[in-house]
């Protein structure tokens, strides 16, 4: 990481800091990530608190019997768009230190917000929790590939926890982006991805590192065994020059309805819900 530069705002998620060029190489080729020290503990530690908060007030399954809830539904608690409850979750997601390092890796001169979600994946009490093999795009409008996730742990994250596990040059791969993520996708991404040679990257998260990777590239979770739930937030930034593409399926369908209200295929994807984030 590189050190802050003399136009930096005054809150720590405000100072931008250059991404490294072997980080850009490594995303270049694998379509994902890890870089170490993004933040300090003590910077996350500001922010988890409010975040978890509006995740619990949100969580519509808290009473949800495990054997009643769906694979999606085991896989974690999704909470989306938190800035919009509370300012300080605002300025996390609106930060400029996560959005300029997305922009840099998705080589474009300016990023603008698609949206943010907490991803907070409870300790398994049975079958499942995992999280299937899946690519985000699928769910997407998005007329280009480039749309980037930061995943940013607000704890450590061992492995028996249940980090991301990465398909490293997936971001190309064809096969099974028709799927959604299901007990069918897990099963179909899995035995396509090894028959063309793929393998597969998982590794613990320290507190204060962060992940990007691009909205086709394939992963999966496998389920928290520890007894604390992983607490994660995600902010997912597209190329500011984006345009909205035609839904290909009903889920598009929703996802154009609810992050790009008032937009058709072909707009500018800039509704009032995807500020300009960098620069």
């Amino acid at each position: 990481m590189g050190s802050p530069s003399c136009t930096d705002l005054t809150h720590p998620v405000d100072r931008s800091e250059a991404l490294a060029a072997h980080h850009l190489e490594r995303f270049r080729a694998d379509g994902h990530v890890r870089l170490p020290g993004v933040f300090t503990p003590a910077e996350l530690a500001a922010f988890e608190p409010t975040l978890t908060a509006l995740v619990d007030a949100r969580n519509q399954r808290r009473d949800k019997p495990w054997a009643a809830q769906t694979t999606y539904e085991r896989a974690f608690v999704q909470i989306t768009n938190l800035w919009r409850d509370a300012a300080r979750a605002r300025q996390f997601v609106f930060g400029r230190r996560l959005a300029r390092l997305a922009a840099e890796l998705l080589e474009v001169e300016s990023v603008r917000l698609y949206h943010d979600q907490a991803l907070y994946k409870e300790p398994s009490i049975g079958p499942g929790g995992h999280t299937p093999w899946h690519a985000d795009q699928y769910y997407w409008p998005l007329a280009s590939d480039r749309a980037i996730t930061a995943w940013v742990p607000l704890v450590d994250v061992p492995l028996e926890m249940g980090p991301l596990c990465f398909a490293p040059g997936s971001q190309h791969f064809p096969a099974g982006r028709e799927l959604a993520i299901s007990d069918e996708s897990e099963a179909r991404c899995a035995e396509a991805l090894r028959d063309a040679g793929f393998g597969h990257r998982v590794e613990p998260y320290a507190l204060g590192d962060v992940s990007f990777h691009l909205g086709w590239t394939f992963h999966n979770a496998p389920p928290n065994q520890t007894a604390t739930t992983r607490k994660v937030m995600t902010v997912i930034y597209i190329d500011a020059a984006m345009r909205v593409a035609a839904p290909r399926h009903a889920a598009q369908e929703k996802d154009l309805e609810v992050w790009f209200p008032g937009l058709g295929p072909g707009d500018l994807a800039a509704s009032e819900l995807n500020p300009v984030l960098w620069p």
